[in-house]
């Protein structure tokens, strides 16, 4: 069985999170927006309609899994594989991966080990998660400034899944792109179209936001009260095929 040392600790692959809440909003925006933020990972977005890539913002309370218990920001956006040819509609969307532009964490440990088994691009910042009621909420500090204070209002209930489902992560990091297989599943879920409110502070993130349209109406938000997964080697793409794992 392969493992990492981090931090003097021995990490067994695959990594598990037995229990977590993530909380999502989706945006639609411009497509040429997106790839100028991406630019620098070399990977494309996909576009659900032509001209509109997707752009996530999640929130995540890791209450039990193999890095520890810690909070977590990402903003991600819906990326074709390396090497895909575009197809603009349902055909892109269908095989997209999610690009990991941005994952802020409150603990050590999970930023290390994110950032050195997957790339993951992992920095410390102040993330204050609001959970108990059924409005959820979380406020993003870095540096002493406010990135963004983003509040997700209750959706509906969906039929939990059965059983782990396959998912990929895309990183970049120091030159070289990763994708990391993973599966998910997920119980307790509540979605809904819009209910999003969202306010960006000043923080260069934050401003990179704007760029991309934000504040706007969601997509849809969710929140799943229940989630667990498991996160595999990553592969390195070198330009024509994917290497290791």
């Amino acid at each position: 069985m392969a493992s990492h040392l981090i931090q003097g600790r021995t990490v067994e692959m695959p990594v598990r999170i037995r229990d977590a809440t993530v909380c999502t909003a989706a945006y639609a925006v411009r497509a040429d927006s997106a790839r100028a933020v991406l630019a620098y990972s070399g990977l494309d977005v996909a576009e659900f309609l032509p001209g509109k890539a997707i752009c996530m913002l999640v929130f995540v309370d890791y209450r039990d899994g193999d890095l520890d218990t810690y909070h977590e920001f990402g903003v991600t956006f819906l990326v074709r594989p390396p090497g895909v040819k575009a197809t603009p509609g349902l055909s892109d969307i269908r095989n997209a991966g999610a690009f990991v532009h941005w994952l802020p964490v409150d603990q050590g440990f999970t930023l290390s080990a994110g950032r050195d088994i997957w790339g993951f691009p992992k920095e410390l910042a102040e993330i204050d998660l609001r959970l108990a009621s059924p409005y959820k909420r979380c406020i993003v500090r870095k540096d002493g400034r406010m990135v963004v204070d983003l509040l997700l209002r209750p959706g509906v209930p969906m039929p939990g899944g059965s059983g782990l489902l396959p998912v990929t992560a895309y990183t970049h990091q120091d030159g070289v792109t990763r994708s990391v297989p993973a599966r998910a599943s997920f119980a307790g879920a509540r979605v809904r179209p819009g209910g999003a409110l969202i306010r960006l502070g000043n923080h260069p993130v934050a401003k990179e936001l704007s760029e991309l349209g934000l504040p706007k109406r969601a997509l849809f938000t969710s929140v799943t009260g229940h989630a667990a997964a498991e996160f595999g080697e990553a592969s390195v793409w070198d330009g024509a095929v994917w290497e290791g794992a």
